[in-house]
């Protein structure tokens, strides 16, 4: 609503005054000497903000100011004295060490104070340049258009703001001084942060590592001691700072490794949370020394104002989105999601059928895990007629699902759903490394996407084909065996109204497509605290567990444990939130529930016995094509948010599907037998993919 007001004040301010005469009469204002910097940046940059989100507007805008500053003399004196003056009347050192770089107060705390300062706003203080920031771009929206500007107007911006006498005589600057002191304050963060306990628990080599943290703080200090006495007039004691760039290379090269290690020993908040901000501090290291060393090593002055405005650009920008949590939580995630993610692409190479004998093992696995889930759906219903509390109900489903599915993954069988979130990390491994001019590397992802579609198929053959007539078989031996129908006629009837395709089946299938997803992270999470935190090792050094065991038999249950702790807590906690979502649903007079095509199919076998197998075929025509677009949806949401999740935490931005597609579907026509069987095989052996 207040978005939508503003809009509209907006719009009727627009209709007043032209946005072109708004910005000359904003420029205008700077010919007065006497006039307050701060006031004339915020006038001129509301009269550059678009309306309506408008880039093209602003760009437009901005090369008219510059134009006009360009050709009026006067203007541009003015303009430059007032900006200027802006600049060297404040403290600009918070800008230069923190502007885009995580602070120091840890995630949690900077979550916390994120939210508070949406609540609450900051009071700034203007003596600071970067409160002088925000009160200037006040809007957390304006990084938008400001990215929208092109770099080479930026350059001009500079240009036109920089007199020849002082690009000559920097040592009038005081600023320089401001940004020697930023080189040397970050030197010392990163010094104390390379040093931390939790980046050497991961540093591969914490012996040779530590030394190069330390010695970036002593080269930073005489880096600056030397530029300073040439400041003051020693020429011959000013410092290049190449010694200075090198040990920064070689602390990049430190905290690289200690990435890589993290995806094997596995990384937590507090550990990517330190590597992102040494990095970050390392990176504006060498930003500022080139920035003060470029004239000394010859670069030319419009390169040297073109660094300065790709900095000062970048710092804006993140000034600007410093309160948005969104961007906040991409700067963390990245090592995490690329873990956990890492961690569900191994496991959904195992759900890939390269030959016969994989495709007969899915089969059987499948099938198994269709016969457990056929009786969890009994128990359910039967659970469901207790007419118990709801707690009480949400609970009995929760460890229904949850305990059937960790039997399920403890006996090495298969649920169909289970695989797309799986399958989709793999798939993204493999579109990372993709090079569409090769047709081999795009022949390689045909075939796996012609596995990964007999292996789905296979495993929901076994789960369906399975579970409806042991559905069929309990229902009818119950009811010989009890005086009363297992299966009710009016819970069979209801059992029938959730497959309905024009019910709220597909939706429901959709939430349940979602936890499959949820459930894929949860697992690779899992597996990484595992690694991280050394479980199964902890376990096995349990005490109580050794004299009941004995030491070796605690040593390989722990061992157990660590390796099997994802996929167990991934199946627990899916299946709680399958049992929950509808008492959820119900306690919250929404219509929330879940659909799951295993579950549904044994439901219609229930169904068909409710009925006394007396239910006509259009009625079980219908349920199966209910049960078929719940598989469907399971299928596609799972497998779409776990692609995309896979894809953004590798950071590729795949752009190929075209020639991707076209090559799968041409293997389509010309072999459609891979995408439903394994290859034919004459001894055994599966046939060599096609090259």
């Amino acid at each position: 609503m207040k978005l939508f007001f503003s809009q509209i004040l907006r719009r009727l301010r627009r209709q007043d005054i032209d946005p072109h005469q708004r910005l000359h009469k904003a420029l205008n204002d700077f010919r007065n000497p006497d006039a307050e910097p701060l006031g004339l940046c915020r006038r001129l940059v509301a009269a550059l903000r678009p309306e309506d989100g408008d880039s093209v507007a602003c760009s437009e805008r901005y090369e008219s100011m510059l134009v006009c500053l360009e050709n009026d003399a006067e203007l541009l004196a003015g303009f430059r004295q007032h900006l200027l003056n802006f600049i060297a009347s404040r403290r600009a050192l918070s800008f230069l060490t923190d502007s885009g770089i995580l602070p120091g107060t840890g995630f949690f705390s900077e979550w916390w104070h994120i939210l508070g300062s949406r609540l609450l706003p900051e009071v700034p203080d203007e003596r600071r340049l970067i409160d002088s920031l925000h009160l200037i771009f006040d809007r957390r929206d304006d990084w938008e258009w400001l990215e929208a500007i092109p770099g080479s107007l930026s350059q001009r911006f500079w240009s036109l703001l920089t007199l020849p006498e002082m690009v000559q005589d920097i040592s009038q600057r005081g600023f320089i001084q401001q940004v020697l002191d930023a080189v040397l304050l970050l030197a010392h963060r990163v010094s104390g942060l390379g040093v931390e306990s939790e980046l050497m628990r991961a540093s591969p080599n914490p012996d040779q590592d530590v030394p190069r943290f330390i010695a970036l703080s002593t080269e930073a200090q005489a880096f600056v001691d030397a530029f300073r006495a040439g400041l003051e007039g020693e020429p011959e004691a000013f410092d290049d700072g190449s010694q200075l760039l090198v040990i920064v290379d070689q602390c990049q090269d430190t905290l690289k490794r200690i990435r890589k290690r993290a995806l094997t020993v596995g990384t937590s908040l507090r550990l990517s949370y330190f590597l992102t901000r040494c990095e970050q501090s390392l990176q504006r290291i060498a930003e500022l020394a080139e920035i003060l060393t470029a004239r000394l090593r010859g670069v030319s002055q419009t390169e040297r104002l073109s660094r300065w405005g790709a900095f000062a650009r970048a710092a804006f920008l993140a000034e600007n989105r410093r309160l948005s949590l969104r961007r906040y939580w991409q700067q963390l995630s990245g090592v995490l999601a690329v873990r956990v993610t890492e961690n569900a692409a191994q496991s959904g190479e195992h759900y890939i059928c390269e030959d016969a004998a994989d495709y007969r093992k899915m089969w059987r696995a499948a099938a198994s895990a269709g016969v457990i889930i056929a009786l969890m759906a009994f128990i359910k219903i039967q659970a469901g007629g207790l007419h118990a509390p709801l707690l009480i109900e949400a609970f009995l489903f929760s460890m229904i699902y949850g305990l059937g599915f960790v039997l399920i993954y403890l006996l090495d069988f298969t649920v169909a759903t289970k695989q797309p979130a799986m399958t989709a990390q793999t798939l993204a491994g493999l579109l990372g490394d993709l090079k569409p001019t090769r047709s081999a590397e795009l022949e390689r992802i045909a075939d796996v996407a012609a596995a990964v579609s007999r292996s789905q198929l296979a495993a929901i053959a076994g789960n369906v084909m399975v579970a409806l007539p042991v559905a069929l078989i309990v229902g009818f031996v119950l009811t010989l065996w009890w005086t009363d129908p297992a299966i009710t006629q009016d819970k069979a009837e209801h059992l029938l109204a959730d497959l309905d395709p024009l019910s709220w089946a597909v939706p429901h299938a959709a939430i349940a497509g979602f936890y499959l997803f949820l459930s894929g992270l949860i697992n690779g999470y899992f597996d990484n605290q595992a690694a991280y935190a050394n479980i199964g090792e902890r376990i096995g050094r349990l005490r109580w567990l050794q004299l009941l065991l004995g030491k070796q038999r605690a040593a390989r249950c722990g061992a157990y444990v660590g390796d099997h702790l994802g996929g167990i807590m991934g199946n627990f906690l899916f299946g709680c939130m399958l049992g929950s979502t509808g008492v959820i649903g119900k306690m919250l007079g929404l219509p929330l529930d879940i659909r799951h095509i295993a579950f549904a199919s044994a439901n219609v076998g229930y169904a068909v016995t409710g009925y006394e197998f007396r239910l006509a075929w259009q009625a079980i025509l219908l349920a199966m094509l209910g049960v078929a677009l719940i598989g469907l949806t399971n299928l596609a949401v799972s497998f779409a948010l776990a692609l995309r999740m896979a894809l953004r935490a590798r950071q590729i931005e795949f752009s190929h599907w075209g020639p991707l597609l076209g090559v799968v579907w041409q293997r389509f026509r010309s072999q459609p037998r891979s995408f439903f069987m394994p290859p034919r095989t004459a001894t055994g052996a599966a046939d060599p993919p096609p090259s």
